[in-house]
């Protein structure tokens, strides 16, 4: 069954970069079996956490380099694979910082593990602890290896050290972005839309739709010129998706999401609808409910009713489109191929189920 928004042909050509990654895997199990059944084992369950995403950062890659005429297949491989394991690695790191145990409707690492000794009778605490604290083992693998991953593509020192650049770059803004969200949870006031969508942006759309785009052109021998309106077309595109990201997280199906829609809000984070139902009359019946561990569906219903009738769930989806248009527009300003490659990825952007 084809994921939501990708066709089949999108599915085909990432049957390179998953060979990549499950001959990175293969490998490293190898190695690990070697120090114990123990460590194979954590590697197993970080190899289970590639699975079933969207890939939109390999595909973006090799849309970009494929627009921008590339010629080594191998070579884009070995970049996507690596940016599908930056993301991983991050993923895994920000379900510890969430205290989230499923992701993509079962269990991640941390609650692999959680399972795992509730199961051998360990107190709840204790188990949670141990599940989160092997999940940063794991995500620090992923960090790493994200680097190696490019260091085994055969590329020539200098354009190596240009991807590497881009990739640490998308790194560096992903730090400061989880770092923002961090201290906007525990912040008296409710921050500004502005203020979010730059957060969002630093987090998410840096790492997920910027630079895996200025990445596949570099790779392709692109003209530098082209590299800020990528820049922007993904910014614009990675606000959308985040802007459509934070709806699901409160008003997704569950079963279609395989995240909970109780988590943000339990959690109180700053997302868009909540930092404009923060300017509205109607945010002292949220405030209530935000930030309460132990929110029930029928609070949360509560909260939902009025984030609809306020006008957040309405302006979070004007904000989308409005920069899912601009992404468009932009495309105007590259060559035509490269055009036709990236066109397709803005319609799902907005119309999401996952």
């Amino acid at each position: 069954m084809e994921a939501a928004g990708v066709k089949q042909a999108d599915l085909d050509e990432l049957v390179p970069v998953d060979l990549v990654l499950e001959r990175f895997f293969r490998q490293a199990k190898t190695r690990a079996e070697r120090i114990g059944a123990s460590y194979l084992g954590l590697w197993t369950a970080l190899e289970s956490s590639t699975r079933g995403g969207k890939r939109f950062r390999p595909r973006l890659v090799l849309a970009a380099y494929a627009g921008f005429g590339g010629r080594d297949p191998s070579a884009a491989a070995h970049l996507a694979a690596a940016f599908e394991l930056l993301h991983t690695a991050l993923i895994v790191h920000d379900d510890v910082i969430d205290r989230d145990f499923t992701r993509r409707g079962g269990p991640n690492v941390s609650g692999r593990y959680r399972d795992d000794a509730t199961t051998a009778g360990i107190p709840v605490p204790t188990a949670e602890h141990r599940g989160m604290s092997t999940a940063i083992i794991a995500g620090d693998l992923a960090l790493f290896h994200s680097y190696r991953l490019l260091d085994r593509s055969g590329l020539a020192d200098d354009l190596r050290e240009a991807l590497l650049q881009i990739l640490d770059d998308a790194l560096f803004a992903s730090a400061a972005g989880e770092l923002i969200d961090v201290d906007f949870s525990i912040a008296r006031d409710v921050p500004s839309v502005e203020d979010v969508v730059e957060m969002e942006r630093l987090k998410t759309a840096v790492y997920t739709f910027e630079a895996p785009l200025q990445a596949g052109a570099v790779l392709a021998g692109a003209d530098a010129a082209h590299l800020p309106v990528l820049a922007q077309f993904g910014r614009r595109l990675g606000i959308a998706y985040q802007a459509m990201d934070d709806l699901l997280g409160v008003f997704g199906n569950e079963q279609e999401t395989g995240k909970s829609t109780l988590g943000d809000l339990r959690e109180g984070k700053r997302t868009l609808p909540i930092a404009f139902a923060a300017t509205t009359d109607a945010w002292p019946g949220i405030a209530a409910w935000i930030g309460k561990p132990d929110l029930t569906d029928g609070e949360a219903d509560q909260v939902r009713a009025l984030l609809l009738s306020c006008g957040a769930e309405a302006f979070t989806r004007r904000l989308a489109a409005e920069h899912a248009a601009a992404a468009l527009r932009l495309l105007d300003r590259l060559p035509v191929e490269v055009a036709q490659e990236l066109s397709p990825f803005v319609g799902p952007a907005l119309d999401r189920s996952r």
